[in-house]
C-alpha cells in the first residue's frame, strides 16, 4: 500500500476553541483511518497526516470547510510504509516551540518562492541561515548556508543575539523544513531590528518538490519528522535511517560502521567501553 502524506500549518487565533477542535479532528481522522500528529494551540494548527489518498483528501477537504482553514496549503508526498504508527491530536501552548510569548507571527519577513530562491541565496550580500537543529542540518542543507548549531528551536534567539547584528547583516534569508519555524524566526528578527528578512515559502519540502534536481542548490537529504526519516529531490524517500537509541539520523555509511548496533548505538552516540 502507498500512503499519501500531507504536512500543513497555519497561524490563526483559535483561543479556547482549540479544545473543541481537537475532539472534532480526532473524530474526523479516526473515521478516515489516518495516522500522524496534529498540534493545536491558541496560535493555530500544525500537522502531518498519512493514509489512503482518497481518505486523506476527504479529511483535508472537510478541514477546509472551516473558514479559519479555507486557505490551508498542505504539502503532499508519498511513503511505501506507514510513516506513523498511530494518530495523535494534541493541545499545546505553541504549535512550534520558540519560547517568545510576546512575539507576533503575523509580522513575518518576505516570502520567497522556490523559483526565486536560487537567485536570492547566491547574492553575495545575503546571509543564508538554516533555522533547523544540528541533527537535521547534518544530513543536508543549501550550499553555503550558516548552521546555527542549535539543539532545539528555542535556542535560536540566543544564536541571533550572539551571532547576528542588524547593522552588519542587512539581508538575511532563512529556511526550514516546511516553513513554520521561519514564520517565527523571521518575525523575531524583524522584532530585533533586522529590516531585510526573507524566508523560503513552503520550506525545503516545497523547494524539493518544485525545483528540478539539475537546477537545485540543495545538498544531501531533508530530515522529516516521520518514519521516512528523510526525503530528497521530488520528495522521494531518502536513504537515511534512524538510530533508535539516540534519535539521530544515520546514513548508509553510518549503518556500515561497527559502532552502529540497531537499537543500541550509532556513530553519533557510541560510547567506548569503560567511559
Amino acid at each position: 500500500m502507498t500512503y499519501e502524506v500531507a504536512t500543513f500549518y497555519k497561524f490563526v487565533p483559535l483561543g479556547d476553541g482549540a479544545v473543541r477542535l481537537r475532539a472534532d479532528l480526532l473524530d474526523l481522522c479516526q473515521q478516515q483511518q489516518l495516522c500522524g500528529t496534529i498540534l493545536l494551540a491558541p496560535e493555530g494548527i500544525n500537522g502531518t497526516l498519512a493514509g489512503q489518498a482518497d481518505r486523506l483528501g476527504r479529511a483535508l477537504d472537510q478541514l477546509k470547510q472551516d473558514p479559519r482553514f479555507a486557505d490551508l496549503q498542505p504539502r503532499c508526498s508519498t511513503a511505501e510504509t506507514a510513516p506513523f504508527d498511530r494518530l495523535k491530536v494534541k493541545l499545546k501552548s505553541e504549535i512550534v516551540s520558540f519560547g517568545q510569548p510576546d512575539l507576533s507571527p503575523n509580522q513575518v519577513g518576505t516570502y520567497v518562492s522556490p523559483t526565486a530562491w536560487n537567485q536570492l541565496i547566491t547574492d553575495p550580500e545575503v546571509l543564508v541561515v538554516d533555522t533547523r537543529n544540528q541533527y537535521e542540518v547534518s544530513i543536508g542543507s543549501f550550499a553555503g548556508a550558516i548552521n546555527p548549531k542549535t539543539d532545539r528551536f528555542r535556542d535560536f534567539p540566543a544564536y541571533v543575539e550572539q551571532a547576528l547584528d542588524p547593522a552588519q547583516h542587512r539581508k538575511i534569508a532563512m529556511f526550514c523544513t516546511g516553513g513554520i519555524r521561519c514564520e517565527k524566526a523571521s518575525a523575531y528578527l524583524r522584532q530585533q531590528g533586522f529590516e531585510q528578512v526573507y524566508h523560503l515559502q513552503g520550506g525545503i519540502l516545497n523547494y524539493l518538490e518544485s525545483i528540478p534536481a539539475e537546477q537545485s542548490l540543495w545538498q544531501g537529504e531533508c530530515f522529516v519528522f516521520d518514519g521516512r526519516v528523510a526525503v530528497g529531490n521530488g520528495l522521494a524517500p531518502g536513504s537515511h535511517g534512524m538510530c533508535q537509541a539516540c534519535g539521530h539520523p544515520v546514513s548508509i555509511l553510518d549503518q556500515a560502521n561497527p559502532r552502529y548496533v540497531p537499537g543500541q548505538s550509532c556513530p553519533h552516540c557510541w560510547v567506548a567501553p569503560g567511559n
